[in-house]
């Protein structure tokens, strides 16, 4: 195989979770041309894996069938001449371009019954690849083959250049230490620290001499600027502020990253910062942070996990009870490892 495609995730976590199986086909065929078809708001992170040579936009949103817009797609991809298509989501929308574009190999798991769209199938064992990145790294096998272990943890790039360029492109400069927080969570509240704990830490960080940078998405913009105006002049609120390749390079810079269960969770993992992460309503059984240098905090109650947007008991004890106190304690020590 010379040349293949990647139709990869719609969410930024799941886009990074992906790049093992990247490596491993790169292993598996040598000189081999990889490329990524990718919503918009994916695509910065495919940039910086070495493994993809071009990103091909990926215009639909959520939900969207939009046949002729697909079919426009799948004539461009046609004359790409790929030899394979790995189609990772398992909706059947994602399977229908690349069937469209009669790429002789396209592989994926069965999924929404996409007999015929996939003709490379692998069937799901949710026992024996508990973890998604398993999953996507088990496209690389042969269906029914066992999956080679162990998993090398994701990586993205982030140089010295490209860092230099962000700070001067947002005005920003260096602080000697930077602590970075993620305080949003684009499934729902009940994966949300609180503002007021995100708050308390960022004053007892402050004492230890840290700045506290606040990064997430337009969405976060609120959160995060209760969590400036309840720490005051502590932190500085980008969300909304950056590009996400320039998040990338300033979370690059970051001594620690706090944050929830999020992408840019995994964001932080693939650039190997030191990392404290907060479960409440979700599991780090099936998404955990990938990386040597990072703790997961989860009081593990009863109630949780729930996978719950919202708290359906509505007191949130799995992330109010646990304690700034709690994390600042994990920062430190993970921040002197």
């Amino acid at each position: 195989m010379k040349k293949a495609l990647i139709v990869a995730p719609s969410w930024i976590g799941d886009t990074i979770m992906a790049q093992p199986l990247f490596a491993r086909l790169h292993a598996k065929y040598a000189g081999l041309q990889l490329d990524a078809l990718a919503p918009r708001w994916v695509a910065p992170v495919l940039e910086r894996m070495g493994e993809i040579s071009e990103v091909i936009d990926s215009p639909f949103g959520h939900g969207q069938l939009s046949l002729k817009p697909r079919w426009k797609l799948a004539r461009r991809l046609a004359a790409g001449n790929y030899d394979a298509v790995y189609v990772l989501p398992n909706s059947l929308k994602s399977a229908l371009v690349p069937f469209l574009a009669g790429i002789p190999k396209r592989i994926g798991f069965t999924g929404e019954s996409r007999y015929g769209l996939i003709n490379v199938r692998h069937r799901l064992d949710k026992v024996a690849l508990p973890l998604m990145v398993e999953r996507f790294a088990q496209l690389a096998e042969a269906p029914g083959a066992a999956l080679p272990k162990p998993i090398f943890h994701p990586k993205i790039r982030s140089t010295v250049t490209d860092q230099q360029k962000t700070l001067a492109e947002l005005g920003l400069v260096r602080p000697l230490r930077i602590v970075a927080f993620c305080p949003g969570a684009e499934y729902g509240p009940a994966k949300r620290w609180p503002a007021a704990h995100f708050a308390a830490l960022a004053k007892s960080l402050a004492a230890h001499g840290c700045t506290i940078w606040l990064f997430g998405s337009p969405k976060d913009h609120a959160v995060a600027e209760e969590i400036s105006q309840l720490a005051p002049g502590l932190c500085r609120n980008l969300c909304g502020a950056t590009s996400l390749a320039q998040a990338v390079d300033l979370l690059a810079l970051a001594e620690l990253v706090v944050c929830n269960d999020s992408g840019l969770m995994h964001v932080a993992a693939a650039l190997d910062r030191p990392l404290v992460t907060l479960y409440g309503s979700s599991s780090p059984g099936f998404t955990p942070p990938l990386s040597d240098q990072a703790d997961i905090l989860s009081l593990k109650l009863d109630c949780s996990p729930c996978f719950k947007r919202e708290c359906p008991l509505g007191h949130l004890d799995c992330l109010n009870k646990l304690s700034p106190e709690m994390v600042l304690q994990a920062s430190l020590k993970r921040m002197t490892a």
